[in-house]
């Protein structure tokens, strides 16, 4: 039975039994690992707060021959979205964590995936404006995935913001400027192109719903 230890990203965390959580993780090197968390339900003392959504930490797991379930044995938190000050972009944490695990394919490799949703930790964690660094996201996420298609009615405004995305990181973003309008245009196209090629919703875009009432904060 290997012994890994990597860097990940937790995605989910489901209750499993009286007193374990099953953990959803995307590892850098080995893809995404579906693992069992024993009594972290019952003691926060093994894993904390380490277990939260899109946390970015170091993980040790145990493989078995011909089981799907990985053994979770730790994780170290290096990063997490909770240090944000902003509660707007606490909201986003689960979305964030729900898109990546909705692309990410068990164990196949995707450092790329896992580079992008790290550095999505760093600029929350950091203050970069959740509004633009969201819809930075879901360029970058769609381009990866190969299904972003341009848009031919998004305005001019917002095809500029696309283009200084391209040569940007995600914490040059708090210098551009960009108005809500398009950035409510990016939003309903990106999503769009999602929902046609996950076909279906997402749970976390109804929660956005309903905690933002439809309205933004932008620049």
């Amino acid at each position: 039975m290997p012994f890994h230890t990597t860097d990940a990203l937790i995605l989910r965390t489901y209750k499993l039994g009286e007193s374990d959580r099953l953990v959803v993780f995307l590892t850098r090197d080995r893809g995404k690992k579906r693992g069992v968390a024993k009594n972290a339900r019952q003691s926060r003392r093994r894993f904390g707060g380490a277990l939260e959504p899109l946390t970015h930490g170091r993980v040790g797991y145990m493989e078995r021959e011909r089981r799907d379930l990985v053994r979770l044995d730790y994780v170290e938190p290096v990063r997490s979205p909770l240090s944000a000050v902003d509660g707007e972009a606490l909201g986003y944490v689960g979305y964030f964590a729900e898109l990546i695990d909705e692309w990410a394919q068990e164990a196949d490799p995707n450092e790329t995936l896992f580079r992008l949703g790290a550095s999505m930790v760093d600029a929350i964690a950091m203050g970069v404006p959740i509004q633009p660094l969201a819809r930075y996201f879901e360029y970058w996420l769609l381009r990866l995935q190969g299904v972003y298609a341009a848009d031919p009615h998004l305005s001019d405004e917002a095809r500029a913001f696309l283009g200084e995305a391209r040569g940007l990181s995600p914490f040059g973003l708090g210098d551009v400027t960009v108005s809500d309008g398009a950035l409510r245009e990016l939003e309903a196209s990106h999503r769009a192109l999602m929902a046609m090629h996950l076909e279906k919703d997402l749970k976390s875009v109804r929660v956005l719903r309903e905690m933002s009432g439809g309205g933004h904060r932008g620049r």
